[in-house]
């Protein structure tokens, strides 16, 4: 029988201890959109379609630039059934996400079920949970089963970078809760802090899904990582191989975590360690991450994300 203990440790689908607050840098806000242009058409590298940025903006016919490279979506997936906005906009046709959502590809679909369950159910909530919590309590159960057991038959893609570094660019929150770097450079100290920065601005602002992220974490930080993920480190926690395998590519319901995004790890550890992410199993997590500082979350995220999916 598995240990539940470890069940939902960095399952996917927002460090510290009880007290701390929401670090800004992983919760970053979204700031107003300005009105997005709907004249330009773009184009991706690769793909011979066009969109405007309205149209790739637009939550309920988001792009996709590359149909022929994806099982045909189901119609939730792919327009959303209003008020609840295509899963596509945000989670992207490969399921790889963005910085402001997280990976979904490969799950397992029954994970998936049930964490639209506890969106729906109050069991996940916080500023990063907000919009996943009205599009859950607007969806069917005919569409969470369709839209789940999609982006469970889907493959991984290596999303992320992660590179380790003391300084970081001087960044900005723009559009989608992304960061950009500003425009007149420099440079500025990283910390104890795990920042995102799109390979290509310009493509992750048209929702490509060929053009991922970088995700620079504090130098020394996969190291440390791969102590605490694979031994607990000197009692912080526990070895997650124990329920997720010796990959940590997921066991049963139990879903992997090599590789995925490891800002939105961070944010799942935070989550469940300060009880915003509660119900029948994270509750049982809360002992696994009581004594994980945030320097603890970040290096378990820079090492899985450093992993392949």
């Amino acid at each position: 029988m598995k240990n539940p203990a470890c069940v939902l440790v960095m399952a996917l689908l927002p460090g510290l201890a009880i007290a701390a607050e929401n670090p800004d840098w992983a919760y970053p806000p979204t700031p107003k959109p300005a009105p997005a242009d709907g004249v330009v058409q773009k184009q991706v590298p690769g793909s011979a379609k066009q969109y405007t940025q309205a149209q790739i903006d637009d939550g309920f016919n988001p792009p996709d630039w590359f149909p022929e490279e994806h099982p045909p979506m189901p119609e939730i997936v792919a327009t959303g059934r209003k008020p609840a906005r295509a899963c596509a906009l945000c989670h992207l046709p490969t399921g790889d996400g963005h910085p402001e959502s997280s990976s979904l590809a490969g799950l397992p679909a029954a994970y998936l079920v049930r964490q639209m369950a506890e969106f729906k159910n109050g069991g996940r909530k916080g500023v990063r949970a907000n919009a996943m919590t009205d599009i859950a309590k607007a969806m069917s159960e005919a569409d969470v089963r369709a839209a789940s057991e999609y982006f469970a038959g889907l493959k991984p893609g290596v999303w992320t970078k992660v590179v380790e570094t003391a300084t970081v660019p001087k960044t900005y929150v723009g559009a989608g809760a992304m960061r950009f770097a500003v425009l007149e450079g420099g440079t500025e100290p990283l910390g104890s802090r795990i920042i995102v920065l799109p390979q290509d601005a310009a493509r992750a602002q048209s929702r490509d899904p060929h053009s991922g992220f970088i995700d620079y974490v504090p130098v020394g930080s996969i190291a440390k990582g791969k102590a605490l993920v694979s031994g607990g480190g000197s009692g912080q926690t526990v070895p997650c191989a124990i329920c997720h395998g010796a990959t940590l590519k997921g066991l049963g319901e139990v879903p992997g975590i090599a590789g995925r995004p490891p800002i939105y790890v961070v944010r799942q550890l935070n989550d469940m360690q300060n009880g915003n992410r509660t119900g029948s199993l994270a509750e049982l997590m809360k002992a696994v991450v009581a004594k994980l500082t945030i320097e603890d979350m970040v290096a378990i995220a820079a090492y899985l994300g450093s992993l392949e999916p």
